[in-house]
C-alpha cells in the first residue's frame, strides 16, 4: 500500500488493485487518467459504491496515487464516508471485483458493494 503518514485523509490502494486499474485503462484506451471511486445512496445497507474511468480528476477531487502510477479520483464528500479505506482487487472466481475494506462501515451486505455508515 502507498501513500505518506500523514493526518490528510487517506485511501491506499493495493498493488492487486493498482495492477488491475493500469490493466482495464489500456483496455478501455485510456493512457492517462483514473478510476473515480464514490459513494451514493442506495444499495441493499443505505450507501452503494461507484465507479467509473474518468480521464482527469474534477475540481474539487482528492486525488490518490498507488503502485504503477495508477490513480483514483474521489469528490470530498465520499471521501468522509471513504477516509482511511484500503482500495484492493479481490481474483476469487466467487467474488470478482474491486473490494473496499472501508473502517467506516458499520454494517456491509453480502455482495460487498454496499455499506452503512
Amino acid at each position: 500500500m502507498w501513500g505518506p503518514a500523514t493526518n490528510k485523509r487517506m485511501i491506499s490502494i493495493t498493488e492487486t488493485a493498482a495492477h488491475t486499474i493500469r490493466k482495464l485503462m489500456a483496455k478501455e484506451g485510456i493512457e492517462e487518467g483514473g478510476l473515480r471511486v464514490g459513494v451514493k445512496g442506495g444499495g441493499c445497507s443505505g450507501l452503494s459504491y461507484t465507479f467509473s474511468w474518468e480521464k482527469q480528476p474534477r475540481t474539487g477531487d482528492e486525488v490518490f496515487e498507488g503502485p504503477d502510477g495508477a490513480k483514483i479520483y474521489v469528490d470530498r464528500k465520499s471521501l468522509l464516508y471513504l477516509d482511511g479505506t484500503v482500495l484492493d482487487y479481490d481474483t476469487s472466481l466467487m467474488s470478482k471485483g474491486f473490494a473496499f475494506n472501508n473502517p467506516n462501515a458499520k454494517t456491509t451486505c453480502g455482495c460487498g458493494s454496499s455499506f452503512g455508515a
